[in-house]
């Protein structure tokens, strides 16, 4: 069974997740910095996805995941995410979860891995 999210542009989430981290007193640069140790893409790729209507399905296909994404571990929408079991979902998880640590403050040293 394919996710709904899958297919949902990353364009439509991207400016939720700079706006939870904003309503904390964090920066959009905090969160393009953790998308882009997650994914290797810099600033004008996002933006290029973003733009582009990218679904997360592509933005993750086209993404270089970091070697330590595996050490990203908690809870994230009641699930584990080190437990889920389809790579995708994993990787948004993933995404997810270390927006929700910029959003509550974590040091970036320590959200980095």
């Amino acid at each position: 069974m394919q996710h709904r999210i899958f297919g949902m542009p990353f364009g439509t989430v991207y400016p939720l997740y700079i706006a939870k981290a904003e309503r904390k007193g964090r920066t959009k640069d905090e969160v393009d910095e953790v998308i882009t140790w997650l994914t290797g893409f810099d600033e004008a790729a996002i933006q290029r996805h973003v733009e582009a209507g990218t679904t997360f399905a592509d933005f993750f296909a086209d993404a270089e995941l970091n070697p330590h994404a595996s050490l990203i571990t908690g809870v994230i929408c009641g699930v584990r995410v080190e437990q889920i079991e389809d790579p995708l979902m994993q990787k948004i998880r993933y995404l997810d979860k270390l927006v929700d640590e910029v959003a509550r403050g974590k040091a970036m040293a320590k959200i980095l891995r």
